[in-house]
This record gives C-alpha cells, structure tokens and sequence, in this order.
C-alpha cells in the first residue's frame, strides 16, 4: 500500500474516532501496513495540514486532529453558547490537586483546600475527570483517586508527566501564586459541584464495587 492512500485510511479513522487512537489501534485495524509505515504516514498527514486551520496531535497516548491555538478565539466564541455546564473555580482547585498529588484521598484534597470538597469530587467522578485508583493502606483503607485520559484530552496534553512536578507546583504555591496558576487553566465545565446534596461516599462506593465487578 502506497504512503498517500496508507494517509488517507488513517486520516479517516482518526477523524471518525471520538477519542485519541494510538498506533497500536491504528496496526490492528490496518493491517496490511507495517507500525514503521502507519509511522511514516502519520508524518505526512501532519505535513500535510502545516497550511491548515487543524493539526494532528498526539493526546493522550494516541492520534487526535485538533485546531491551532491561534484561532482558539473563533472556536471558543462558536462553543460558548453550545457549553451546557462549567467547572466551578472549586472544582478547579479539586481537579488541580488529584492531577498533581494523586493517588489522594477525599479527605486529604479537602485538608488541603480547607474546606469539604466531597461536592466537587462527586462532579469531577460524573464527568469522568478523576477515577478510583484503589485503597490507602492506612487505618480505613480510604478510596484512592487519580486522572483520567479524559483529563489528558480535556487539557491537551500527551501525558500526566507533562504537567510541573508537585515539587514546582509546591514553590508556586508557596510563593503565592497558586491562584494566578489556577487561573491559567482553561475555564470549564460548570458551578453546581459544591452545592450538591448527595452523599459523594455513596457515589465513591458504588464506583468501587462497579471496579471490583469488572
């Protein structure tokens, strides 16, 4: 199979997939092309949108078509009246400590804000930002949380070590800036998490006994 027709079978999986798809997806479905091929043909699908208005990123472990940031204005103003809920800044505070200490516990992304965060930490389960990543080995054995890969694709990123390392997020911090941090994450998703009334525990125990079903 010739590079060019190898491009364009994949350019369409990529854009028909709702999700990054890694090359090892990509090998399965194709294969009558070798990885150093499908590789190659990669390279000539991101060549070949230098003068486009898109890109061919790699998210996540796997192969997403993205806009350039430059007409990030345009896209945003088209999205804005289409977005339907938004994070608040608390759950923002939530979501940017389990990215940067994870595994953490409930209890212990609430010590550090200050304050209850079981609200936001519900909302960040419904929206499929953070998942259960098992039990803390100490007294109550508390549920244990970390990011997900659509966390990676929510903020653009290849992987969680791209992120700064707690160590720099803990000097910004200490310098006083961990709200102008903040502030640099993109705006989401909507402000209802802290006020909910559910009990989170019920939602975190039947997260872990659907884990433990699977």
């Amino acid at each position: 199979m010739d590079t060019t027709k190898l491009a364009h079978i994949l350019e369409a999986l990529i854009f028909a997939s709702d999700s990054p798809i890694s090359l090892k997806q990509l090998s399965a479905i194709v294969k009558e092309a070798s990885a150093d091929n499908i590789e190659q043909a990669l390279e000539q699908i991101k060549t070949d949108c230098e003068n486009r208005g898109i890109v061919l990123k790699k998210i996540a472990g796997g192969y997403q078509f993205a806009t350039r940031a430059e007409y990030a204005q345009w896209v945003g103003n088209m999205l804005e009246t289409k977005a339907s809920s938004r994070l608040s800044r608390a759950a923002l505070e939530a979501l940017a400590i389990v990215a940067f200490k994870q595994p953490i516990s409930r209890v212990e992304v609430s010590a550090i804000r200050g304050v209850n965060s079981d609200g936001v930490m519900k909302k960040l389960l419904d929206l499929k930002l953070i998942t259960i990543a098992g039990r803390d080995e100490g007294q109550g054995r508390a549920l244990l949380f970390k990011t997900t890969t659509e966390f990676l694709q929510y903020f653009d990123i290849n992987d969680i070590s791209d992120l700064p390392r707690p160590k720099e997020i803990e000097e910004l911090l200490a310098e006083g800036e961990g709200g102008k941090l903040l502030q640099e994450l993109p705006e989401g998703i909507s402000n209802d998490a802290e006020e909910s009334s559910e009990d989170p525990d019920d939602k975190v125990e039947s997260a872990a006994q659907n884990d433990e079903n699977q």
